[in-house]
């Protein structure tokens, strides 16, 4: 039997039993429609970085580090910092990820994140500015995927937030006065759902990914602020999921802000 059709086969059989367990209201891992799965998250990983964090999310495992360094604003915002976001599918992560300059994937996964980050004002880029319209401090983020098990868009806004809250602006190693805290002013707060059938479940392994019709993943902040709603894959949802899902981002958020980043 060929690579192939065994895989084929293998697939099959694995969206059957996901969609059989749906059927009665369950997940194949026990969690329930609307359960993350366990998060753990540890700061400090990286000790020449800035800032880092390592996000645990299932078997989903993301590093971010943080590097903060001087350089030119941009012509159409001379009076606020800069912040950069990439995203690398480390090819040991997953044998669907490829070495050699980012892919689609990579591109989609780095602006997601740094859209909910950026329209959250988690950083005050007004504070950042050394001279204005000569120098600001910019602020890259690197996220690096080392396991991957499904839900990237959420373990690495997690990461990315958490190693933004751990990280230190090195003033003196520029010679621009002494060491601060950059500025972070909101917890944005990343929910990923996927549309399996007629089930939306939050969070989603591998697995469930690999048959889902549709996706959503919506970006909220304290006071049940949306900051940013990406959609997904070719399936759709209708009006009144778009808004359930909306409703329970704001409440999971708020929840997953008070457990892991405050």
């Amino acid at each position: 039997m060929s690579t192939k059709l065994t895989e084929s086969i293998m697939s099959e059989i694995k969206r059957e039993y996901i969609e059989s367990a749906l059927s009665r209201g369950e997940r194949i891992d026990g969690r329930g429609m609307d359960e993350f799965r366990e998060i753990k998250i540890e700061k400090g990983i990286i000790p020449r970085a800035e800032g880092s964090a390592m996000v645990t999310l299932g078997n989903t495992k993301v590093l971010a580090g943080i590097k903060v360094e001087p350089g030119e604003p941009f012509p159409d915002t001379p009076d606020r910092g800069v912040m950069t976001t990439n995203a690398e599918l480390v090819p040991v992560a997953s044998p669907t990820f490829e070495p050699g300059p980012p892919g689609e994937d990579a591109v989609e996964l780095a602006r997601v994140v740094d859209r909910g980050i950026r329209e959250s004002g988690m950083i005050d880029l007004g504070a950042l500015v050394v001279e204005p319209g000569e120098k600001v401090w910019i602020v890259f983020i690197d996220l690096y995927i080392l396991d991957y098990d499904g839900n990237l868009f959420d373990a690495s806004s997690l990461a990315a937030v958490a190693a933004l809250t751990d990280t230190v602006v090195p003033a003196e190693r520029w010679d621009l006065g002494e060491d601060f805290k950059l500025p972070v002013t909101k917890l944005p707060v990343s929910t990923t759902f996927v549309k399996i059938g007629k089930n939306i479940l939050l969070d989603p392994s591998r697995d469930e990914e690999a048959i889902a019709q549709a996706r959503i993943t919506v970006t909220t902040t304290e006071g049940g602020m949306i900051n940013a709603v990406q959609k997904g894959l070719s399936g759709t949802f209708t009006m009144d999921e778009v808004r359930k899902v909306i409703n329970k981002s704001i409440v999971i958020g708020e929840q997953v802000r008070e457990r892991y980043l405050r």
